[in-house]
């Protein structure tokens, strides 16, 4: 009897693993990623010494007038600036993974942030919040009966722009030193005078130009190298001008020491070799000439690269932290020891050489370009001349001659060899 397969069976088995794979799937956790947030976290890195009662507070830039967002301790008093760190390459993706220490209890989650940016809260010096103040009072002229009025901390504090309130809460809070630190910046860049129980300032440019060139010179003694390379290296490298080609090293003397046996014995030694025949060839000695040096017209002294260096940190510091009329007031009031006259002869020197090197070679692209015409030139003449002389040459040969020409010769012997001699 032949056996049946029946079709019920592989319906049940598709059944089955149908529902297997069900129960896997639902077995299986699944895990929803949350909404993106409108507001994202970012990641601030702070001093080790700021204590829990450190606020972030808004107040105008004093460069730029718009509102900025500093870090200030009330407890010790200090400011802080927040520095943005980027990546260099913000096509690619990256981003942050922050989560706690296993070992310790932690209320915080662990958590990815998007942006990789990096804020590095850095040391701000709070008088460059005063100056705004300080000099909106002082007129610009530089005589002893105008050089603006004695006002106290209060009224210099009250100029200050205050549309959030932030500050005055600040210098509120209880053990709060701010108000101290910001009465010793005033009273180093100020003349004081104590009427009663309160001190009166008043703005000195000199003094404020002595404590910006300080600054400037603790800048210029560790400079970051992107600044190093383009500020100082490049400003003052000059064009080379020159070839300095090293002379080879001459053989030392023959010494007057060798007696007259010793140079006896020696040749006769080279004669009995010379007369021996050898196998070996022998190569002749060669040397190399020295590769070329090529040397800039002038270099930069030591006094002119530290000059350039001060100067670049004064230039920063003013254009990045001071109001424009203030640094122009700093500027006009530098110590008359601190002049940058040598570096000034310097840049003159090296403006002029600039200038000569982008002449010459001007002029040997146009004295290469103009060669390449002429000999053009030349060699359409020639080509022209030959056209017309071969004209000239066809247009005088005869019919005769023409149809010769095309008289097959090929083994036929010529005129000439019948007057040779045999």
């Amino acid at each position: 009897m032949a056996r049946t397969r029946s079709k019920g069976g592989a319906a049940s088995t598709s059944a089955d693993k149908t529902a297997s794979t069900t129960a896997k799937a639902a077995s299986t956790p699944t895990y929803t990623l949350p909404a993106e947030s409108t507001n994202p976290p970012k990641l601030f890195v702070l001093p080790k010494n700021v204590s829990s009662s450190a606020r972030v507070i808004t107040l105008e830039n004093p460069r730029y007038g718009k509102p900025t967002r500093y870090l200030v301790c009330p407890e010790t008093g200090s400011f802080y600036e927040f520095t943005k760190v980027a990546p260099p390459n913000k096509s690619t993706p990256r981003s942050w993974l922050l989560s706690s220490d296993t070992e310790k209890e932690s209320t915080l989650e662990s958590q990815t942030i998007q942006s990789p940016d990096l804020y590095l809260a850095t040391p701000y010096d709070p008088l460059f919040l005063l100056l705004p103040a300080l000099f909106k009072s002082a007129p610009s002229s530089k005589s002893d009966n105008q050089q603006g009025q004695y006002l106290s901390l209060d009224d210099y504090l009250d100029l200050i722009p205050n549309t959030d309130r932030h500050f005055s809460e600040i210098l509120t809070l209880p053990d709060s030193r701010v108000e101290k630190a910001l009465e010793a910046r005033l009273a180093s860049v100020c003349d004081v005078v104590e009427m009663g129980d309160d001190k009166m300032y008043r703005p000195n440019a000199t003094k404020l130009s002595t404590i910006i060139l300080s600054k400037a010179r603790k800048m210029a003694e560790k400079l970051p190298p992107s600044m190093e390379e383009k500020f100082i290296k490049k400003a003052l490298e000059a064009p080379v001008m020159g070839i300095v080609r090293d002379q080879p090293p001459q053989p030392p003397p023959p010494s007057a020491d060798t007696s007259p046996e010793d140079s006896t014995s020696e040749s006769q030694t080279t004669t009995s070799i010379t007369t021996t025949p050898s196998t070996t060839p022998t190569t002749p000695a060669t040397t190399e000439p020295p590769e070329p040096t090529f040397a800039p017209a002038i270099t930069p002294s030591p006094t002119i690269i530290s000059l350039q260096r001060l100067r670049t940190s004064l230039n920063f510091i003013l254009s990045s932290y001071l109001p424009p009329p203030v640094s122009k007031t700093v500027q006009s009031s530098l110590p008359n020891d601190e002049t940058f006259a040598a570096l000034e002869e310097y840049l003159e020197q090296l403006s002029k050489l600039r200038a000569e090197a982008a002449a010459s070679r001007s002029n040997d692209i146009n004295g290469g370009k103009r060669s390449r015409d002429e000999d053009e030139d030349e060699r359409l003449e020639k080509k022209r001349k030959m056209e017309q002389e071969e004209k000239v040459k066809k247009a005088n040969t005869s019919r005769g001659v023409k149809q010769l020409a095309k008289v097959n010769t090929q083994g036929m012997m010529k005129l000439s060899a019948f007057f040779k001699k045999k």
